[in-house]
Formats: structure tokens, C-alpha cells, sequence
């Protein structure tokens, strides 16, 4: 990246600072933006200094380019909270004092760690939940839908498990590339972090300094425990990650296992409304694949009311519900098709 560069992403995140400063009117998060935002503009300074050794001039004043304002323009909107990750990944620092409320000492940073890791397991059993959802409702409602045209088995059969292949794999590439995606953008932001790590050390621990004295810790407290992390290059790294950037540097998450997990959820599912035509025939295929579908849909339901608060039968009933509709839809639109068309 060029100082040029470097310069407009400084001077963007101080544009943002701002932005979220005046979201926080009132409260002491106001003051560390406002702050934060004259740190960046000092950053700003440092790389057109580097710019103008190289014989580029920076322009006389900032101009936010559309992305920017159209962000600057949801947080009065949505707040800050929920556009957090999209804050962090245009530099904007201190977004993990929006992740868990404000606490003192090491044991509150603990507490929030386990927490956090907790909420990451919570989030694999959640996605691996609504992959086998996905996969139940889509095929089923595919081999319903044929079922209603014809009732051929091995019309069905195929079509099944062409449903099961087709669907899986484009889950699978979908979630590949939506994870790389993340984890290069999360690399990009650590190696830009590493860079003002080595180049910058002191305006990173200014920068540390208010992030821990707006989470509670005394000044003094807050710049002894920043300076005493940049002793080692490897946790200050790991350090600004976290609480600059809130991310985690050993949770980017892997393409190839987010893909291949994707995949074996989406089949599992796909494959109960397909087992029964393997195994039976006729009639008795199809009501084994409704029974085994409405069982299959009232368990994921009754597993979703772990994340939803509900209770499990008011979550079974509704998931067997909509997959239900669903099925019947494509049934009857398959039933019609079969008529006109046979």
C-alpha cells in the first residue's frame, strides 16, 4: 500500500470517528472517538510526510468516497453496534467496547473472552443446524414437487439425488468463498496493523491507552498495561487485533472446512426424504417420506428454539409448519404441471 494510500485510510477512519462520535452525544464513548479521530488525523500527518518524500503531495482536504458516506449515513439509523464489523473493516477502532459491556480488571477480560468462544461454538452448532434445515426443506419440497408430476421412483429417485448433489455443492462454494473473502480481508487488516506496529509503536499505544481507559481502567493503569504489551511484538499484535480491530487472529475461520461442512449439514438433511425411496417403493416410499420429513422438520425446529429462546414444541410445530406449506406448494405446482403436460 502506498503512503498515498495509507493516508486515505487514516483520514477516512478519523472522517468515521466523527461520524460515531456524534452518534455517542452525551456519553463518554464521545470523547475516546473524538480523541481516536485526532490520533488518525496524526497518522494522516506521519504518511503524508512519507508521501512527500516520495514526491506525492496529498490533497489540500478529505473527501469521503460513497461507501463511506453511505455508512456514516446508517449509524443514526441502525446505531453503532450493529454496523460494527462493517466499522472495523473500515479501520474504525474500539468497536469491541460494543461486543459485552464495560468491565475492570483481568477477570472481566476473561469473562468476555470465554463468552466470546462460547458464542463461536454456539455459532458452528447454529450454522450446522440451519445447513441440515436447508437441505431437508429444498429437497424435500423437490421430490414432492416430482412426486405431484409423476410417481415414477426412479423419476424421483434421480431427481432427489440430483437435488442432494446440486444443492450441497453450491452450499459448499457459496460458503468457500464467502469465508475466504472474510479471512483475506481480516489478513489485509492484521498486516496493516503489523506495519503500524513496526513503524508507529507509540500512536498504537496512545490508541490502546483510550481504548482500555474508555473500557474503565485509570490512565495511568490503562498506558502501563499498553506499553507493557508492545514489549512483545507478537501479543501487541494479537492485542490490536482484538480490541482495535475486534477480531481474533486465531479464529479467521478455514475455507475448505467452512465448504466441507457445509456440504455434509446440507446432505444429511437432503438425504432423510431421499432414504425412504432407497429403501421402500411405491406408495409406502412416499408416506415414508413424509413421515420421516415431518420428524426430521419438527426436530431442527425444536433444535432452532436453543438459539430462538422459545419453547421446543412452539419451534417443532412452526419449523413442520412452513416446511409442510412448503411441500404441499410444490406438490400441488408439480401435480399441475404433471396434468397439463402429461
Amino acid at each position: 500500500m502506498s503512503a498515498l494510500d495509507s493516508w486515505k485510510e487514516e483520514k477516512r477512519s478519523a472522517w468515521l470517528y466523527r461520524q460515531v462520535s456524534d452518534a455517542e452525544s452525551g456519553t463518554p464513548r464521545q470523547i475516546l472517538f473524538l480523541e481516536l479521530a485526532s490520533a488518525a488525523d496524526d497518522q494522516a500527518q506521519l504518511w503524508a510526510i512519507e508521501a512527500a518524500k516520495t514526491g506525492i503531495t496529498v490533497p489540500g482536504s478529505y473527501r469521503p468516497d460513497l461507501r463511506t458516506r453511505l455508512v456514516a449515513r446508517l449509524i443514526p439509523i441502525f446505531g453503532i453496534a450493529p454496523l460494527r464489523r462493517v466499522l472495523a473493516a473500515m479501520k474504525v477502532r474500539g468497536m469491541t467496547l460494543y461486543n459485552a459491556p464495560l468491565h475492570d480488571g483481568a477477570s472481566g477480560a476473561a469473562r468476555k473472552r470465554e463468552a466470546h468462544h462460547g458464542k463461536d461454538g454456539g455459532g458452528a452448532l447454529r450454522a450446522a443446524v440451519f445447513g441440515v434445515n436447508d437441505g431437508l426443506v429444498s429437497n424435500a419440497s423437490l421430490i414432492l414437487g416430482i412426486a405431484g408430476a409423476s410417481p415414477e421412483p426412479s423419476f424421483i429417485l434421480l431427481a432427489g439425488a440430483a437435488g442432494l448433489l446440486a444443492g450441497a455443492f453450491s452450499m459448499a462454494a457459496g460458503e468457500y468463498v464467502s469465508v475466504r473473502a472474510q479471512r483475506e480481508y481480516y489478513e489485509y487488516q492484521i498486516t496493516l496493523e503489523r506495519e503500524e506496529l513496526a513503524e508507529y509503536p507509540q500512536e498504537e499505544v496512545a490508541e490502546l491507552t483510550l481504548i482500555y481507559t474508555a473500557k474503565g481502567l485509570p490512565q495511568a493503569e490503562a498506558e502501563r498495561l499498553a506499553n507493557r504489551l508492545l514489549e512483545d511484538p507478537d501479543q501487541a499484535l494479537d492485542t490490536l487485533a482484538r480490541e482495535e480491530l475486534g477480531l481474533n487472529p486465531e479464529e479467521l475461520g478455514s475455507p475448505w472446512a467452512a465448504a466441507i461442512a457445509s456440504f455434509l449439514a446440507f446432505s444429511v438433511g437432503a438425504s432423510v426424504p431421499l432414504l425412504p425411496y432407497l429403501l421402500l417403493s411405491g406408495d409406502l416410499a412416499l408416506s415414508g417420506t413424509l413421515a420421516a420429513t415431518g420428524l426430521a422438520l419438527f426436530g431442527v425446529g425444536s433444535t432452532i428454539s436453543l438459539f430462538t429462546g422459545r419453547q421446543a414444541w412452539y419451534g417443532g410445530l412452526r419449523m413442520l409448519l412452513i416446511g409442510g406449506l412448503a411441500g404441499a406448494a410444490t406438490w400441488s405446482i408439480g401435480r399441475a404441471l404433471g396434468v397439463v403436460l402429461g
